[in-house]
């Protein structure tokens, strides 16, 4: 049995411990509110622009862009990989490095696979696999996620994907559904899917509700407007998901730092009942050596 001072130094050690968690917690739920409201804010403006391209796509074929042109044989495939440059955030990492790592041995085996990655922990992964990593970007997730970024990594994609060099991009994230629930989730955004997944809001649409949405004029012509706005349809692609994964990554923390501090909360109460019993052990072990004493000095 463990000494009271071994025991009592548990106690201190533990509690030291809570006080990291709960400050950490508290930090990932601040940085979490600044995060989301930058998630919310982005969300009308992608609505907008995705209302626009869906009235101009529906003008349009289907052939009007090479970024809506599949390869007739995909050899080549980019992988963009969003995770976290910390840890501490329970298994937030590790189920999105599965998610590729799943994506590898089934649907892109036996392909040209590189990595394009956004945060520490998918780069060093990545870094242990045989795969080229085309680019890095640290410091992008979790702080405060630029657009430039986004906008950046995604026209050299397009670039790459406009040679040859890549048939098609595959996008992985943390889908933010609520804050005990982030899913790993699989986004292609070269060639950009079918433009009916675009134009499925305007069909949704009910005829007699009273809403319906503008017609637009496009000069010189919708195919030429719908070259310009494909582009950055990939680069909204890209900011949502860093946007979402950062706000993923601070719940997922923060959740992670709650379980961590009731955790040290249940570790305190049984060492302190430890500490009791061991103290009641050594008062009952001292009172019989009195006792024995005692009795040896009347004998």
């Amino acid at each position: 049995m463990a000494t009271l001072k071994e025991v009592q130094s548990k106690i201190v050690s533990v509690k030291k411990t809570k006080q990291i968690t709960s400050a950490m917690k508290m930090v990932a739920t601040s940085r979490l509110r600044g995060s989301q409201n930058a998630m919310e804010a982005f969300k009308p403006y992608a609505s907008k622009f995705a209302e626009v391209l869906g009235s101009i796509a529906g003008k349009s074929g289907e052939g009007a862009s090479p970024l809506l042109i599949s390869k007739d044989e995909v050899k080549k495939v980019a992988l963009l990989l969003c995770t976290s440059d910390r840890g501490l955030c329970g298994g937030f990492n590790i189920n999105l490095i599965d998610k590729a790592a799943k994506m590898l041995k089934s649907e892109l085996n036996g392909k040209e696979v590189s990595f394009v990655c956004y945060g520490k922990k998918g780069r060093d992964w990545a870094k242990k696999l045989s795969n080229p990593i085309d680019a890095e970007y640290i410091g992008v997730v979790g702080g405060k996620v630029d657009f430039s970024v986004a906008s950046g990594s995604g026209q050299a994609l397009i670039d790459s994907f406009l040679e040859g060099n890549v048939d098609e991009v595959y996008l992985i994230y943390s889908d933010f559904q609520g804050m005990a629930k982030q899913v790993p989730t699989v986004k292609q955004i070269l060639p950009i899917p079918s433009l009916d997944d675009v134009v499925k809001q305007e069909d949704a649409l009910p005829a007699d509700d009273g809403t319906f949405l503008p017609e637009h004029i496009c000069e010189p012509s919708s195919d030429a407007l719908l070259g310009e706005m494909l582009p950055k349809n990939v680069f909204i692609q890209i900011y949502d998901a860093l946007l979402q994964t950062s706000t993923s990554e601070h719940a997922a923390r923060m959740r992670a730092m709650e379980n961590a501090t009731k955790a040290c909360s249940d570790l305190v109460e049984e060492l302190q009942t430890i500490f009791n019993k061991t103290r009641q052990a050594a008062i009952t072990s001292e009172l019989m050596d009195i006792v024995g004493g005692a009795e040896a000095l009347k004998g």
